[in-house]
């Protein structure tokens, strides 16, 4: 199926004259219905959809058939959210029954995947046990695999048969040089393959693998991981070659690189890329292909919302005591589900409503963009206190559109509900992470950090407690505009001549 392609023409000169005619929920209208309808309330394929939708992860596959420098399984700290690290790896059986507590207590999860902490494809018949029981249990719940793509052709049918209808790869070269530098070892047929002809090897099985699933009308997400210096020149042909073969979804995150991960990069001191390096790239790459955003690169065992993390409350330990009642749970996940929609059809109509009869709503053309921070903790929201705040969720405003950048993690301001005051430390940390934003929109801020904020050029906004996300951004914007604060890029050119 050939997908059109986002953002590949400019905005018209004059063309869109309201503030909100291109904003991010408008990423998935140009999609075929079919289409929309399999993302609508999937939080990791929809960008709107994980506002308001949680997703789960369980490890039952525990053996990997590659060998990733910036990878290593053995590492985990509960409080950590990187991939391949689990705190609990489970049997199927468990797995499903971790899968209906999780159900019962968070009727927002739609979505199970199975992501690791190794390649669920190197344990198939794990994977698809537990793929079968809750298909057979839990029939309205979505199901996803994330793999390597490795074994992939041999295990598209059984995916097909089981209506998983969601798979991730990762891909991160399509030149066996390149993928060299990346991947030390594959194991194929009882063989360790070292070097380029290894990479070679798996980049064949991957590109087999996504045009197999194409063609069954499987959705495919590309994930890559950016490495400086290595492959982050090249990931433009990546997205290309993918979104040629069908790939729904390319999704580029940052190389996670610590020395205390005990990864190859990590150990070596391969730095990972800037929150501008990033986004410059997935703008390049946007050209051709619909970028994901929004992922937090979440952990193989990860509960709740994405930027959440709730998977100490569903150990199995604590999972033995519950007792689930999952009739009345199906229908209080309906009723849930129907609330949600509800207030997305709502809060739709009223922003095209305003669109249409608010002429305050109009904002005058030529004004440079501003990146503005917020904090939220779900719902599409302006709902979190910035000390709370362990992520903040970066938007470009323009007089054309609000546009949805990514995610941005920081340690939280605030260690308890009175121990605000005594971060100076994650302070400084947030200020940094935020100094290209020229404002930050929360449900509260304390004088202190309000003061600071302000010394570091960052203005605080805490007037839009609870007020949609887009919309707050937006009135934001406009208040920019009528403080002066941003000059039209007539007159930037103009100082610059």
């Amino acid at each position: 199926m050939e997908l059109p392609i986002l953002n590949r023409e400019q905005t018209p000169a004059g063309g869109c004259s309201k503030s909100a005619c291109g904003t991010t929920t408008d990423q998935m209208t140009h999609l075929p219905e079919a289409i929309r309808e399999k993302v609508h309330n999937h939080p990791c394929y929809s960008e709107e959809a994980h506002h308001h939708y949680a997703r789960m992860h369980v490890a039952v596959a525990p053996a990997c058939n590659i060998q990733c420098h910036y990878c290593n399984r053995k590492y985990d700290c509960a409080n950590e959210s990187r991939p391949g690290v689990v705190s609990e790896l489970l049997s199927p059986t468990q797995a499903a029954k971790k899968v209906l507590a999780v159900a019962s207590q968070i009727p927002q999860m739609t979505v199970l995947g199975v992501a690791g902490p190794g390649d669920p494809l190197a344990n198939p018949e794990r994977t698809f046990e537990t793929f079968e029981e809750i298909a057979a249990k839990a029939p309205d719940i979505k199901l996803c695999l994330s793999t390597n793509g490795l074994n992939l052709p041999d295990n598209v049918d059984r995916i097909a048969a089981l209506n998983v209808d969601h798979v991730t790869i990762t891909i991160n070269c399509v030149d066996p040089e390149v993928g060299a530098e990346i991947y030390p070892w594959i194991f194929w047929n009882n063989r360790r393959i070292r070097g380029a002809k290894g990479a070679k090897i798996l980049i064949r099985q991957q590109q087999k693998g996504l045009e197999m699933l194409v063609e069954r009308g499987i959705l495919v997400k590309v994930n890559s991981v950016m490495i400086p210096g290595v492959n982050d020149a090249h990931l433009k042909e990546v997205s290309k070659i993918v979104k040629q073969k069908g790939a729904f979804l390319h999704n580029v995150m940052p190389l996670i690189a610590e020395a205390e991960h005990g990864t190859f990069y990590g150990v070596m001191g391969q730095r990972s890329p800037t929150a501008s390096d990033l986004q410059a790239l997935q703008d390049d790459c946007s050209g051709d292909m619909n970028m994901m955003r929004h992922c937090r690169q979440c952990r193989a065992d990860a509960v709740g919302l994405l930027g959440e993390d709730r998977g100490q409350e569903f150990t199995m330990d604590k999972i033995e005591h519950m007792e689930i009642d999952f009739e009345a749970a199906m229908v209080k996940r309906k009723q849930v589900h129907d609330g949600i929609e509800a207030m997305r059809a709502e809060r739709k109509t009223a922003q095209e409503t305003a669109q249409e009869t608010a002429p305050e709503a109009i904002l005058p053309q030529g004004c440079r963009p501003a990146l503005l921070a917020v904090a939220s903790k779900g719902s599409g929201l302006v709902n979190e206190h910035f000390g709370h705040a362990r992520e903040f969720l970066i938007y470009e405003a323009s007089p054309a559109e609000v546009r949805f950048m990514g995610a941005r993690k920081v340690p939280a301001y605030c260690t308890g509900a009175m121990e605000c005051g005594d971060g100076e430390t994650a302070l400084d940390v947030i200020l940094d992470t935020l100094s290209d934003c020229e404002g930050v929109i929360s449900a509260k801020v304390g004088i202190d950090p309000w003061a600071q904020l302000e010394a570091a050029g960052i203005q605080p906004y805490g007037e839009y407690a609870m007020e949609p996300i887009e919309d707050a951004v937006r009135a934001v914007y406009g208040e920019m505009i009528k403080s002066g604060r941003l000059e039209s890029t007539d007159a930037m050119i103009s100082q610059a001549g």
